[in-house]
């Protein structure tokens, strides 16, 4: 009889591992970068857990599965991971709605992440080629500088400035400076070798991006875009699922949002404290009256984006903003 149970035992566990789908996510971040340990490894971690073990994710940092923060979705698509990490302003032509909600005075930094996910049926039209598993959005962006203190947008006038996505060039453009688009991980030579004057990203850069080596004031305080966050999925692949382990994976991945917002804006507040405490440094907090111009141009970026990309826009941003 206990040889019996044994082998049972034996041939069941045999037959879940059979079935088990081991699936690859693509990580362009290094290994040590904080969404790693407070939202993609939990992530893995929910889905194994949700699934039974029928489906397990193995995380693939530091552009292992190929490099280059642009490339993700397109890696999704064809299949070469199953999951990916990436932003929608890399492929802001695929994602025009997802993308209103960066835009300056859209979304409440602390109850940002929620309100998308209160509103996510507004965005799923623009999802059709992959599933959308995770979404969230940033702390603020920031202007980091290499030579030259802002406080003014005239201090911007002529200057190069790095900028993540499509509006957030808009942004800049408005504010008098010249937007140079370029992946996160070329940001630190571009500054170094005066390529660029400066960037505007969110203030986990100073550590996660090591911007605070090259950066030498860092100017906050005027309302800006933010820099949402997506986890992608191959779509074929997820509806290859039975329907219990397509709910665990969402399920998952809408938890893992919470948790790499609650992530960011922790590292991103402890960027600006980082920044202040080295040596040469300076961290410029606009009063109100110097971010009025700068809030001033941005609200008009902000229509001008949201008449441009129609009607829906205008519903999702109403809502967003309550």
């Amino acid at each position: 009889m206990q040889k019996t149970l044994a082998l049972t035992a034996a041939l069941t566990v045999m037959g879940v591992a059979a079935h088990a789908e081991d699936m690859k996510f693509a990580n362009y971040m290094p290994p040590m970068h904080p969404y790693v340990a407070g939202a993609f490894q939990p992530f893995a971690d929910m889905v194994s857990e949700g699934t039974h073990g029928e489906v397990t994710v193995t995380i693939y940092s530091g552009g292992e599965l190929g490099p280059g923060p642009v490339e993700q979705y397109s890696r999704v698509v064809d299949g070469v991971a199953e999951f990916a990490i990436s932003l929608p302003g890399y492929t802001a032509s695929q994602f025009p709605l997802t993308l209103t909600a960066e835009l300056p005075g859209v979304l409440n930094e602390a109850t940002g992440t929620a309100d998308l996910w209160e509103n996510i049926d507004l965005l799923k039209s623009e999802y059709r080629r992959v599933q959308l598993v995770s979404l969230w959005s940033s702390a603020g962006n920031a202007l980091y500088m290499r030579d030259v203190a802002v406080d003014s947008p005239d201090d911007l006038a002529g200057l190069k400035i790095r900028v993540p996505s499509r509006n957030a060039g808009e942004v800049i453009e408005a504010w008098g400076a010249t937007p140079v688009s370029m992946p996160v991980s070329e940001i630190y030579n571009a500054m170094q070798t005066g390529v660029i004057d400066g960037a505007y990203i969110d203030t986990t850069a100073t550590r996660a991006f090591r911007l605070g080596e090259v950066a030498n004031y860092l100017t906050l305080g005027m309302e800006t875009t933010n820099s949402p966050f997506f986890i992608l999925m191959n779509r074929d692949v997820f509806e290859g699922l039975s329907d219990e382990n397509q709910a665990a994976v969402l399920e998952a991945g809408k938890k893992a949002s919470l948790m790499a917002q609650e992530t960011q804006l922790k590292v991103a507040a402890d960027g600006v404290e980082a920044f202040a405490a080295m040596e040469g440094k300076e961290v410029i907090h606009l009063t109100p009256e110097q971010a009025a111009p700068f809030n001033n141009l941005s609200h008009q970026v902000t229509l001008k984006v949201v008449e441009e990309t129609g009607g829906m826009a205008s519903a999702l941003v109403d809502a967003l903003a309550k």
